[in-house]
């Protein structure tokens, strides 16, 4: 460079004589540091803060071709930077309104995704969810009375205690409350594993069963309404 001159977005080069800005007045930066592209493993063009120009009309199709073209000649202005404060010092002594761009800090997202994690049990909206889809809905509040006394009577694990879903609707010890919880519980823990999967997650590499949950689910309220249909039956039965 021919000396005494210096680069436009040299941040060492003092006000224009007229005290004016290069750019126009409605000009608006973004100054930003950019990231390595995922098609490539290089770093040569994420170094340093780099400030480009807000697009200020809309593009618009060129009848005859087809190329797409726009009439701000701003939007092919970039501009390179050491610092992020250098960048911001530019755009102040050209009176730029101007917008900074941070990078997310890697470890923090990392630390967020780690901390946001799935209840252990399901939520009401899940019950009642799951309920109206097996044309249950009317049950909605008997199911969110038992999954609210599962502590209570500290219930089991589904999956942990019987082998199959419709196990815990045949067992003659547990009330038709903690049936309904343990269930429930176990739906929640299919769907999970049905997340998991769709997420490329596969936990612990098998399938999930919530089909077999929600038959279970069927089965039990089925055998509830015929023995209330038949109370003598039902007693004699048990």
């Amino acid at each position: 460079m021919a000396a005494g001159l210096r680069a436009l977005n040299d941040n060492r080069r003092s006000f224009l004589a007229s005290g004016g800005s290069v750019f126009p007045k409605d000009a608006r930066a973004l100054i930003f540091k950019p990231s390595r592209s995922v098609t490539t493993s290089g770093t040569a063009r994420t170094k340093g803060w780099r400030l480009v120009f807000e697009r200020r009309s809309a593009p618009f199709v060129e009848p005859l071709m087809g190329y797409t073209g726009g009439g701000d000649t701003l939007t092919q202005v970039e501009l390179t930077f050491p610092t992020l404060q250098s960048a911001i010092r530019y755009a102040e002594r050209q009176g730029l309104a101007y917008v900074v761009r941070r990078p997310v800090d890697k470890a923090v997202a990392s630390a967020k995704q780690r901390t946001v994690r799935r209840p252990d049990r399901p939520s009401h909206a899940f019950a009642d969810a799951v309920l109206e889809r097996l044309g249950l809905a009317a049950l909605q509040e008997s199911y969110g009375r038992a999954m609210d006394g599962a502590a209570i009577r500290d219930d089991a694990s589904g999956p942990a205690t019987w082998p199959n879903p419709m196990d815990v609707t045949r067992d003659p010890a547990l009330s038709l409350e903690a049936k309904r919880s343990i269930l429930m519980n176990w739906a929640w823990t299919e769907y999970l594993a049905d997340q998991a999967t769709n997420e490329g997650m596969p936990e612990n590499g098998r399938p999930s069963r919530l089909c077999d949950v929600e038959q279970a689910l069927l089965a039990l309220e089925r055998e509830v309404k015929r023995a209330q249909a038949h109370p003598v039956a039902g007693r004699k039965a048990a």
